[in-house]
C-alpha cells in the first residue's frame, strides 16, 4: 500500500480550509496536518493533526512535518483589517510568502495557493494587486509544482463571521452566473467544496510546472478527484 500523501494546511480557520478538512474525513490516502494560531474545531470523525503556534514558528513546524504538499488558504479582507492596508498586506502578502519560503526550504514538492479571480499587478483594486504580487513572488520560488487557484465568489457556510455583501452575492449567484459566458465564466461563483476537491486532485498530479486554475479548470480538477474515488 502506498504511503499517504502528506499535506500541510495553512488557513484552517477559513471557509476553504475548513472544507478541505471535511473532505479528508475517513481518507487513509492523505495525512493532513493543519497549522494555525488558534484552536479550530475539527470535523466529526477527522483523523488529522492540528498544530497551534504563533506564525513566527510555522516554518519550524513545517520542518518537523516535512509535507509533500503545502496548501495555503490564508487570507483576510480589508474590512476585517479595519481598512488598514498594511495590516491586510501583513496577512495576504507577508505571511503567505513567509509560509511559502519555509515550505520551499523544507523540501515540499508542491505549493497550492488560493488566490482570487482577477488577481493582477495591473488591477485597480488594491486587494487584487496584492494577490497578483503574491502570485508573481511565488513563481520565483521555483517549487517543482505550483498551483494557483483563482476562484470567484466562494459559496458555503462561513463560521463566526458575517460578510453582508458576500452573502447578497451568494443569493444572487444562481442568476448572475447564468449571465457569465465565454471569457466571463471565470467570474462565476463556486462552492468551497469543489475548490477543496480541486486542491486534493491537484495534490495527486505528478507533472511539474506552474499552473493557474480559473473556474472551469477547478471544476475539471474536482471532477477528476471525484472520479478516482469511483474507479
Amino acid at each position: 500500500m502506498a504511503e499517504p500523501l502528506k499535506i500541510a494546511l495553512l488557513g484552517a480557520t477559513g471557509l476553504v480550509g475548513r472544507t478541505l478538512m471535511e473532505e479528508l474525513v475517513g481518507r487513509a490516502d492523505f495525512r493532513l496536518t493543519a497549522i494555525a494560531r488558534r484552536e479550530v474545531p475539527l470535523p466529526a470523525g477527522a483523523c488529522m493533526e492540528m498544530r497551534l503556534a504563533d506564525p513566527s514558528h510555522w516554518g519550524e513546524i513545517l520542518g518537523q512535518v516535512q509535507p509533500d504538499v503545502v496548501v495555503c488558504a490564508l487570507g483576510t479582507t480589508l474590512a476585517k483589517a479595519g481598512g488598514d492596508r498594511q495590516a491586510f498586506r501583513a496577512v495576504d502578502h507577508d505571511l503567505v510568502l513567509q509560509v511559502a519560503s519555509a515550505a520551499q526550504a523544507t523540501g515540499a514538492r508542491q505549493f497550492i495557493y488560493v488566490s482570487s479571480v482577477g488577481a493582477s499587478l495591473a488591477s485597480k483594486s488594491f486587494y487584487l494587486q496584492v494577490k497578483g504580487e503574491v502570485e508573481n513572488a511565488l513563481a520565483k520560488l521555483r517549487f517543482k509544482r505550483l498551483d494557483i487557484l483563482q476562484p470567484g465568489l466562494l459559496r458555503g457556510n462561513r463560521q463566526g463571521e458575517t460578510r453582508v455583501a458576500e452573502g447578497l452575492g451568494r443569493l444572487a449567484s444562481p442568476l448572475t452566473d447564468m449571465l457569465l459566458h465565454g471569457s466571463l465564466r471565470r467570474y462565476r461563483s463556486i462552492p468551497a467544496k469543489l475548490v477543496a476537491q480541486a486542491m486534493l486532485g491537484l495534490a495527486q498530479e505528478k507533472a511539474g510546472g506552474r499552473f493557474v486554475h480559473e473556474h472551469d479548470a477547478m471544476l475539471r480538477a474536482a471532477r477528476r478527484f471525484s472520479a478516482k474515488d469511483h474507479d
